[in-house]
């Protein structure tokens, strides 16, 4: 099954693993402003500028994000995971008095 990310939600946050923008049908071909350089200078030395380039700033923020959820996803499963150990040793000192209290009652 072929399922495709959009820009929202895309299969992978690793900006390496997308896939290419593909140009819109929505927009004329050459309809960008073309770019300025200045004399001496030739085209071929000037970044190409595409789509895909404006919108990689956005997937590293996107992957970013997605790495810091799970950081804190992290980090709340072992807070909860030591809060519950606590709980665990208070437990067992609680049963361990009642035991005693069994005990000294059962020996008077």
């Amino acid at each position: 099954m072929n399922i495709h990310g959009t820009i929202d939600r895309p299969l992978t946050h690793d900006p390496k693993k997308q896939a290419p923008m593909k140009p819109s049908t929505s927009e004329p071909a050459g309809s960008a402003i073309p770019d300025f350089t200045p004399a001496g200078t030739t085209t071929g030395s000037r970044q190409n500028r595409t789509r895909e380039m404006q919108l990689i700033p956005e997937a590293l923020a996107r992957a970013h994000m997605h790495e810091r959820l799970h950081e804190a996803e992290r980090e709340s499963r072992a807070v909860r995971l030591a809060t519950a150990r606590r709980m665990q040793r208070r437990a067992e000192r609680a049963s361990m008095r009642a035991r005693r209290a069994i005990a000294m009652a059962v020996m008077q």
